[in-house]
């Protein structure tokens, strides 16, 4: 079967895509330390899976250092990090393809290790992640999560700051956009969503209210980029990291319907099926789909991720439920993804043992669809 709607143009802000097979933001915990800078093996991993016209959206990057919430992945704060990126995107760019960053702060998603001078984390309210779900500590112990420091008011415009300076500094790396992380249970999100936001400022309440922080956060980046290269993530249906908003179609019917006017790059939704699937893998039967739910609402581009294979990837753009198709796990173990599934060559399968830290194993190892052939 070919793929036809998966192998046309498309145009996402002032880029022109040449497919629509796009890589999706993939935390892997293998940044240089203690700089937390990409460095040239991520140089490499990322060379690997750039295609000409191809988009790839680069991993979750934190945009302070008290916005971590695991070990080993990179940052968007520093000079070092700012230069180490950069080679990433010089390499991307050398093979023709695009190439946008994720903007990351995991809010209460994480310990007072990971924090400078070993404080709580913050978040909108002072609502722990259950204590059943466990997190480690910057030492790797499992552990449970600590209740979060709820942030004054007077604090969440630093918050917006750090995430406009990263923004920047996201540009004076060279990339060629932003995604902004509003999805999976971090920061953003628990503003979003009413269980993690108890707020009575003016951050919290109404859908309004509790949306303000996400708008805020973009119109700081859209001051730095323009609207047409900032993307948005949004997890509607997702229950990552303790999420999960009781009903969800009020709250992202005025989200999607505040951001559309703006002329963004891009909306990017996580499908409930794929909702921590990093962690396990997850089926769910009888999840409504976030493209199907919101795509009347969404006038722009729309890029769809979560468990899609080739065939039902075409079948998505062809009956216009979304605009392009990001790809995680198997992008992870077939670098040459877009030529596979172009050509219907068999996919490499993944090893969820190596998808976090470590080095070059379950990296760069994964061989393209030739060097199968030649062994």
């Amino acid at each position: 079967m070919k793929l036809t709607s998966l192998f046309s143009p498309l145009t996402i802000g002032p880029y022109q895509l040449q497919h629509r097979v796009v890589m999706a933001p993939l935390t892997r915990m293998r940044a240089e330390k203690p700089s937390l800078a990409p460095r040239p093996l991520n140089v490499e991993y990322y060379a690997q899976r750039a295609t000409p016209g191809g988009l790839i959206i680069a991993e979750a990057s934190p945009v302070a250092a008290t916005a971590f919430g695991s070990p080993g992945v990179p940052g968007i704060y520093s000079e070092a990090q700012i230069k180490g990126w950069r080679a990433v995107v010089d390499a991307v760019h050398a093979k023709g393809g695009v190439i946008f960053l994720q903007l990351w702060h995991v809010g209460r998603v994480s310990h007072s290790s990971f924090q400078p001078g070993g404080v709580l984390p913050v978040a909108p309210s002072a609502v722990p992640i259950p204590p059943e779900m466990k997190t480690g500590t910057a030492d790797g112990k499992s552990t449970t999560y600590e209740t979060p420091r709820a942030l004054e008011t007077s604090e969440v415009a630093g918050v917006v700051e750090a995430f406009r300076q990263a923004a920047a500094n996201a540009k004076a790396a060279g990339f060629d956009g932003v995604e902004i992380h509003g999805a999976n249970g971090y920061l953003i999100e628990q503003f979003l969503q009413s269980h993690t936001n108890l707020r009575t400022d003016q951050y919290g309440g109404s859908i309004e209210n509790r949306a303000r922080f996400l708008m805020e956060v973009t119109q700081a980046a859209i001051g730095v980029w323009g609207a047409n290269r900032v993307g948005v993530r949004l997890s509607p249906y997702g229950i990552a990291n303790g999420s999960g908003e009781p009903d969800p179609m009020p709250l992202y019917s005025h989200v999607i319907g505040a951001l559309d006017p703006l002329g963004l790059a891009y909306l990017h939704f996580v499908e409930p099926r794929s909702s921590g699937s990093g962690r396990a893998e997850v089926n769910w039967q009888n999840v409504p789909s976030a493209m199907l739910l919101f795509r009347p609402m969404w006038s722009g581009v729309l890029i769809s991720a979560g468990g899609f294979t080739g065939e039902t990837a075409d079948a998505a753009i062809r009956d216009g439920h979304a605009d392009a198709i990001a790809f995680g796990r198997i992008f992870i173990s077939n670098p040459d993804l877009p030529r596979r599934l172009r050509e219907g060559f068999p996919l490499t399968p993944y090893n969820r043992a190596t998808f976090y830290g470590g080095d070059v194993a379950g990296y760069t190892d994964y061989p393209v669809h030739d060097e199968l052939e030649k062994a």
